[in-house]
């Protein structure tokens, strides 16, 4: 099952590589900034509880 693009194969298969390459991209970006929120999350948690503790004494 071979599609004939003809004279426009550089131009479909350019741009079906322009958006694997973004998607990719946003995939990445996407995981990369909820492991910064998780991180940032964690360390909020771990201050309040601490402050929570501190005061309990």
């Amino acid at each position: 099952m071979s599609v004939d693009l003809g004279k426009y194969a550089t131009t479909v298969l350019s741009a079906y590589a322009a958006s694997l390459v973004l998607l990719a991209l946003l995939v990445a970006v996407t995981f990369w900034r909820g492991r910064k929120i998780r991180a940032r999350m964690t360390a909020l948690d771990a201050t309040k509880s601490k402050a929570r503790s501190d005061a309990a004494h």
